[in-house]
């Protein structure tokens, strides 16, 4: 993956405004391609799964089908 140089975007609110955080995180996502979209998700996945495991939980939970 080639590395972009990218701002580096904050969000500074007085108070609570889930539209504004919705608006400024659509906006930073505009801002990756797919590649890095991909990239970060998955560190996201693999960064879960560590603390699953650093926590005692030997195995993912499986979701069952009824």
């Amino acid at each position: 993956m080639s590395k972009k140089n990218h701002k580096t975007y904050i969000l500074a609110l007085d108070k609570d405004d889930p539209e504004k955080e919705l608006e400024f995180e659509i906006m930073f996502q505009r801002t990756l391609t797919v590649e890095e979209r991909y990239h970060i998700m998955d560190e996201l996945v693999r960064e879960g799964l560590k603390q699953i495991k650093k926590r005692g939980y030997k195995k993912t939970p499986l979701i069952v089908a009824r």
